[in-house]
C-alpha cells in the first residue's frame, strides 16, 4: 500500500478508535493563542508573581524569538500525530535504499524488519520514548509511556496489515524468517479503499463548524470532482480501462457525499467520531468484500488450469485497478505463465466458454548458456526469490548477447519501457558477463 494511504488509515483509527482529534485541530492552539485564552480567563487584579507562580514556565518564555504563535498540539491531537506517524513508519526503510548502491533492496530489505511482526513490539517502545523526550522538551501534552506504546503498535500493526494484503509481500516474520506473505486482496494503490479512509474525515471536519459548512462541503467538490478522470487515465495506462458512465457515477457519487448531507443540516447532527467510526466500519467491509471477491476469483483460475491441463507450479488470483470486480489470475508453468483477466461481474456461462476467452502466454526462451550462465549470478538468484511469476527471455543486440526476467505480476506501464521489475543480464559473444541490473528502456 501507498505511503499516504498508510497515513490516512492511521489518523482515521486514531479518531475512531483512541478519541484523537485532527492534527491542526481547534484544540491544537498556538502559544499566543493560550495566552490570550489564560489571560482573558484569570482575574486582572491578581499580582503578577501569582499570576505565573505555578510551576509551569510562564507562556512568554514560550514564545518564538520573532514574537508569532507557536503551534502547541493538544493531548488528543498528540494521538493522532502518534498513530499517523507509526503508520507509516514501517516505510523508512527506503531511505537505506536512497543511500545505498545495491538496486535489490527494493526486494531484499523494503517490507522487511521496519514490516516484521516480531520486531513491532521494539519499534513501538522504541518511537514512544523518542515522543515522551521530545514532548518533555517542547512541554507539551502527551499520553503515558504505556498508552503511546500501545498507540505506535496499532499505527504499525495497521501498516503491516494494509502491505500484507497487496500482491507484493512482506516479511512479516523477518528477521526469524525471509518469506514474502501476500494475501492478494488489495491492489497496492487502491483508489476505493484510500477513499473510504479519506472521505469520513473530510466529512468530519466541514460538519463540524456551522457557519462554515456550506463553504467547505462546496471546496471540497471543486477539490475531487476531477479525481475519478485522473483515476481512469491512469486504469487505461495500466490496461484496466475505467468505463465513462463509470467514471461519470462517481463524481456523482462524490458530489453527494459532500453535499447531501447540508441538507436540513442533517451532517451536523453527527457527532465527530461518529463519522469516524462510520469510516473505520465501512474500511472493514470493503475488506471483507475483496476477501470473497478473491476467492471467486482464485476459483476461477484454478477452474481455467483444470480444464486447460495445465501442470501448475503456482498460480494466484491477483487484484486489478480500480474496483474489485477486476482480478489477473496467473499460472505459473514448467515453460512459462498463463495471464487471464477477469471481471467477476461477467460471469462465464459454462467450462467451454471461459477455456475460449482470451488469454494471454508468456513462454520461457529456450535453455542455452546465457541463461544458464545468468541464472547462476546470486543478484539474479535474489530476483527469482522475490518473482512469483517469472518468465525468462532472450534475444541478441548485435554481438551481445540479452537474458532478461520479468515478473508478470507487474504490468508494462508504458509501452515504449519494459515492465516494472524486470531484469536485464548482458554478455558478450565470449560468454563474459557487460552488465546487469534493472531493466529501464
Amino acid at each position: 500500500m501507498d505511503t499516504i494511504t498508510h497515513g490516512i488509515a492511521g489518523t482515521l483509527i486514531a479518531k475512531a478508535l483512541f478519541r484523537g482529534e485532527d492534527m491542526f485541530g481547534p484544540r491544537g492552539r498556538s502559544a499566543t493563542e493560550k495566552e490570550k485564552n489564560k489571560d482573558a480567563e484569570e482575574p486582572r487584579n491578581l499580582p503578577q508573581r501569582e499570576k505565573h507562580g505555578s510551576e509551569d514556565p510562564p507562556l512568554e518564555m514560550m514564545r518564538p524569538a520573532s514574537g508569532g504563535g507557536r503551534y502547541i498540539p493538544s493531548r488528543a491531537s498528540m494521538v493522532t500525530w502518534a498513530l499517523m506517524l507509526g503508520a507509516v513508519f514501517p516505510d523508512s526503510d527506503v531511505l537505506r535504499d536512497i543511500l545505498s548502491h545495491d538496486k535489490l533492496l527494493v526486494v531484499t530489505w523494503h517490507r522487511s524488519i521496519t514490516h516484521s511482526l516480531v520486531m513491532l513490539p521494539l519499534w513501538a517502545l522504541l518511537l514512544a520514548w523518542i515522543t515522551r523526550g521530545f514532548c518533555n522538551w517542547r512541554k507539551w501534552e502527551a499520553p503515558s509511556f504505556g498508552a503511546l506504546s500501545l498507540i505506535y503498535g496499532a499505527g504499525i500493526l495497521s501498516h503491516i496489515l494494509l502491505d500484507l494484503v497487496t500482491s507484493f509481500g512482506t516479511m512479516i516474520w523477518s528477521p526469524l524468517e525471509w518469506s514474502r506473505p501476500a494475501w492478494d486482496l488489495i491492489f497496492i494503490i487502491d483508489f476505493t479503499l484510500s477513499a473510504i479512509l479519506l472521505l469520513p474525515q473530510l466529512l468530519a471536519w466541514a460538519y463540524s463548524q456551522p457557519e462554515k459548512t456550506l463553504r467547505r462541503g462546496a471546496g471540497l467538490c471543486v477539490v475531487f470532482l476531477p479525481v475519478p478522470l485522473l483515476i481512469a487515465r491512469m486504469a487505461e495506462a495500466a490496461e484496466a480501462p475505467v468505463s465513462n458512465r463509470t467514471t461519470l457515477l462517481a463524481m456523482i457519487l462524490l458530489a453527494c457525499v459532500f453535499l447531501l448531507p447540508a441538507i436540513r443540516q442533517g451532517g451536523l447532527r453527527v457527532s465527530y467520531s461518529a463519522w469516524n467510526r462510520a469510516g473505520f466500519g465501512a474500511s472493514l467491509v470493503y475488506a471483507a468484500l475483496t476477501f470473497f471477491a478473491h476467492r471467486a476469483a482464485l476459483a476461477r483460475i484454478e477452474k481455467f488450469a483444470q480444464l486447460d491441463h495445465l501442470q501448475v507450479e503456482s498460480i494466484g488470483a491477483l487484484p486489478l485497478p480500480p474496483s474489485l470486480w477486476h482480478w489477473d489470475g496467473l499460472v505459473r508453468t514448467e515453460r512459462g505463465v498463463y495471464e487471464l483477466r477477469m471481471d467477476l461481474s461477467n460471469k462465464a456461462a459454462s467450462d467451454a466458454e471461459l477455456l475460449a476467452r482470451e488469454h494471454r502466454y508468456y513462454p520461457d526462451a529456450s535453455p542455452n548458456s546465457y541463461i544458464e550462465a545468468a541464472m547462476r549470478l546470486p543478484e539474479v538468484q535474489k530476483f527469482l526469490w522475490f518473482a512469483r511469476f517469472p518468465v525468462t527471455g532472450f534475444h541478441k543486440e548485435g554481438n551481445q548477447a540479452i537474458v532478461e526476467i520479468r515478473d508478470v505480476r507487474f504490468a508494462q506501464i508504458r509501452r515504449d519501457r519494459p515492465s516494472l521489475f524486470t531484469y536485464r543480464v548482458r554478455f558478450d559473444a565470449s560468454g563474459n558477463l557487460l552488465s546487469q541490473g534493472w531493466a529501464t528502456r
